[in-house]
């Protein structure tokens, strides 16, 4: 069974989209984050592995959110921890994978 990203879901994948074509993601980024944010700002379809994939990203990733750059106002934002964190769907993201049983 898949899954529509909401449209707050697209929202961040779709700014992420725009940040890694500007350069901001980082030397670090992957053809998984880049490929996932295509995927979310599309509005393509999650399959129950892939909520699976953006439930343990955010369950490893949550510490990037207390770097500096990481929130809008603050030196170097977004940094490419806040570009990847929008490429798997931002905080809106995290909230709906937490809501799948996958």
């Amino acid at each position: 069974m898949g899954h529509r990203p909401p449209k707050d879901v697209q929202e961040a994948a779709q700014r992420a989209v725009r940040w890694i074509d500007e350069g901001k993601a980082g030397k670090g980024f992957t053809d998984t984050g880049r490929d996932r944010a295509h995927q979310l700002a599309e509005g393509r379809e999650v399959s129950d592995q892939d909520i699976k994939k953006i439930k343990a990203y955010f369950a490893r990733h949550t510490v990037d959110k207390d770097a500096t750059g990481f929130h809008g106002g603050e030196d170097g934002y977004p940094s490419p921890g806040r570009v990847a964190w929008d490429a798997w769907g931002g905080d809106a993201g995290e909230r709906w994978s937490g809501t799948i049983e996958a």
